[in-house]
């Protein structure tokens, strides 16, 4: 049978007059927004190619896992004929499917094939980049420690390029008992969604560990996943709350959590919706800092912001600390049977950048 993701409407509850909350004495009220936030180049590609393949080839087309980690982003694809399965086996033979950002292993592409599906590879090409790192590491005979979490998408289609030569680290306590049989050469790569802090700490007790290690020959963790997390360093220690946007699935996300608590905000919640929020946060808080994980869509940011507004918190003051400008072009299977029909093959809607505002 298969998987069918299925909204569930929010239940309604009394929020909170703002009469209710206590005001912060001496202080005015203010947001401080992260940017950069939101979507990635990454995500943002995974998600028009759902939609163009939707407009293209029409419903249903199969996602196998969420194309991100975004309950929003799949609700939505999932009203407009995305069926998400969680294994391709549940989808029917010789049916399109799409693998999600974050990637499948080699064995996912065998099982597709044997069921003659039509594949559309949504992989970010900076998973795909690590992908490839372990492979050709594993054939020239190193022993890999992939830092990252067991049980995630992205750790587990890394780890089945070369499951034989990988072990898995998640953190700096395992990091101290990792066993390995060899460490004559030992390389260690990540999963590009990690805390950098946190990440870095495990690598170094790795290192005093194991001499020999090797860094790979470029950053793992994505451009965006760092991005979001210095913007937020800047904004936490003026911050009496941040609040972050993003699902409990969607690791950068959860990670903006524990970094805005690291570097001072006094305290921080992750919610996927505005009306998430418990208004109890807002007693005695003068500065709400805000900010969303690489796979949310801003038009959540803005109806958070709306909801902020009306407690008194409409001063919004943007802390940029980089510049983003990367997109990557579409999966070339969907750009090859758009060419062939005379449609264009750009990640631009109608002439102009997308504006994140999936609906």
């Amino acid at each position: 049978m298969t998987a069918v993701t299925v909204p569930v409407p929010a239940m309604p509850r009394r929020r909170r007059d703002r009469s209710e909350i206590r005001e912060p004495e001496g202080r005015e009220k203010r947001v401080l927004l992260a940017a950069p936030r939101g979507y990635c180049a990454g995500v943002d590609r995974a998600v028009i190619a759902v939609e163009r393949a939707l407009e293209h080839y029409g419903a249903p087309v199969y996602v196998r896992k969420e194309i991100v980690h975004n309950r929003h982003v799949v609700e939505t694809l999932s009203a407009r004929g995305a069926v998400f399965v969680d294994e391709t086996t549940e989808v029917p033979r010789g049916e399109r499917v799409v693998f999600s950002a974050h990637g499948v292993s080699p064995q996912v592409h065998a099982e597709a094939a044997e069921l003659e599906l039509s594949t559309i590879d949504a992989t970010c090409p900076l998973v795909t980049k690590v992908h490839r790192e372990a492979v050709r590491f594993a054939k020239q005979g190193y022993s890999i420690l992939l830092v990252g979490h067991a049980g995630h998408e992205e750790v587990e289609g890394t780890m089945g390029e070369a499951p034989e030569a990988i072990t898995l680290v998640q953190n700096p306590d395992e990091a101290r008992t990792v066993e390995l049989e060899s460490t004559e050469k030992l390389v260690w790569i990540s999963q590009t969604t990690l805390s950098v802090d946190e990440t870095m700490e495990t690598v170094g007790i790795l290192r005093e560990r194991f001499p020999s290690l090797e860094d790979p020959p470029s950053d793992d963790i994505c451009y965006a996943t760092q991005n979001r997390q210095v913007a937020v360093k800047k904004v936490a220690p003026a911050a009496d709350l941040v609040l972050v946007v993003g699902s409990a699935n969607s690791s950068n996300s959860v990670r903006l959590v524990e970094v805005a608590l690291e570097h001072g905000a006094k305290a921080a919640h992750r919610v996927d919706f505005a009306r998430e929020v418990d208004e109890a946060w807002f007693h005695d808080v003068a500065t709400v800092g805000v900010t969303s994980g690489a796979s949310v869509p801003d038009t959540l940011v803005q109806e958070l912001l709306g909801l902020l507004a009306e407690y008194g918190y409409g001063e919004v003051e943007e802390v940029r600390t980089a510049e983003e400008d990367l997109m990557f072009s579409l999966p070339r299977e969907l750009r090859k049977d758009l060419k062939a029909a005379g449609q264009a093959t750009s990640n631009k809607k109608d002439g102009a950048d997308r504006d994140h505002e999936l609906r």
